[in-house]
């Protein structure tokens, strides 16, 4: 079997990107082969084809963390023909060849059968939209309720941020969404948002403070760096905050004050590693009590060629909400 793929080749110029025709023996390991249908478009794709990146072990390798459709040969019981699937996490896409190919062979126990979501809808939530279901979970977990007061979501235009506003609205919070893209209020607001704020914190130059005035009583943050300490110095008494990103940085400037003063709780949220029963759980919850109401408002389609011209746009700053790459028909 021959069929293409998007393959990453390590160059002394930098990390290229090349359709190329690839046959069986690449798809590696795996109990179930899938036809994919789609991918999408993530942050760590784009640290894929960045030299230096520091996600992908070796190359050349095919990215695309995400990746959705049908299966057409299984060695485990669990899965047969025609099914339905996604896989995302685990090595997909950084070790393990992933989603942007026609075809993809990987472990049975990465994958998730697909039961009240369309394939496209799947591709459309991927990574982003699993990270931010697990974050509003957090949340749930630690008793939160609509009348606790505001949550507060930061990074609100990327996958997470946007995904999670979309939840936290459809569950009855009242969200603060914040952003540095000054032209993103409408979009914000239909997806939810009660309130749109600037890029935290307010004056990036000012001496960080242990606490400030509390002003929301829980967070999703997919920043990170000095915007995550200066969240958690404005949570309030007993609130918590659940951090899956650091786009804005590795450092986490603060102090135990939040901590041992207001009992704020910080959940680290991890997409990559969570094992596959609770991953399939909260796949489906999201097709049920924790499905978006406007994910068609946050999605872009791109064709699987035009899958650098998407990353790059992420890597920039430029890229919002959603982008499902089409692969089925569009090499």
């Amino acid at each position: 079997m021959e069929f293409w793929a998007m393959v990453a080749h390590e160059t002394d110029s930098g990390i290229v990107l090349t359709r190329q025709q690839v046959n069986e023996d690449f798809l590696g390991p795996g109990d179930v082969t899938i036809k994919v249908h789609y991918s999408s478009a993530n942050y760590k794709d784009g640290l894929a084809i960045t030299k230096g990146g520091g996600v992908v072990r070796n190359y050349p390798i095919v990215p695309g963390i995400d990746l959705v459709g049908e299966v057409v040969e299984s060695a485990d019981d669990d899965f047969a023909p025609g099914d339905q699937v996604i896989a995302h996490g685990y090595d997909i896409g950084v070790s393990h060849n992933g989603g942007f190919a026609e075809y993809a062979r990987v472990p049975a126990e990465w994958v998730v059968k697909l039961m009240d979501l369309s394939p496209r809808d799947a591709a459309a939530l991927g990574t982003a939209g699993f990270t931010a279901a697990l974050s509003v979970q957090a949340l749930l977990d630690r008793g939160l309720t609509p009348d606790a007061g505001p949550v507060l979501v930061t990074g609100a235009t990327g996958g997470v941020g946007s995904v999670s506003i979309d939840i936290l609205s459809g569950l009855g919070f009242e969200v603060i969404a914040s952003t540095g893209k000054t032209d993103a209020n409408d979009l914000l607001s239909e997806i939810g948002a009660n309130e749109v704020i600037g890029r935290l914190p307010e004056d990036p130059n000012a001496k960080p403070r242990p606490l400030t005035k509390a002003r929301w009583a829980a967070a999703v943050d997919s920043v990170g760096g000095a915007s995550l300490a200066y969240v958690l110095s404005a949570i309030g008494y007993g609130g918590v905050v659940a951090a899956s990103g650091l786009t804005g940085g590795a450092e986490l400037p603060t102090t135990v004050m939040p901590f041992i003063l207001r009992g704020v709780a910080l959940e680290g949220i991890d997409s990559v590693n969570l094992p596959i029963d609770r991953r399939r759980e909260v796949w489906s919850r999201l097709g049920k009590e924790l499905r978006p109401q406007h994910l068609s408002s946050l999605v872009n389609h791109a064709p699987i060629t035009e899958a650098e011209k998407v990353l790059r746009s992420i890597q920039s700053g430029n890229h919002r909400g959603r982008t499902v790459i089409g692969v089925l028909g569009e090499f």
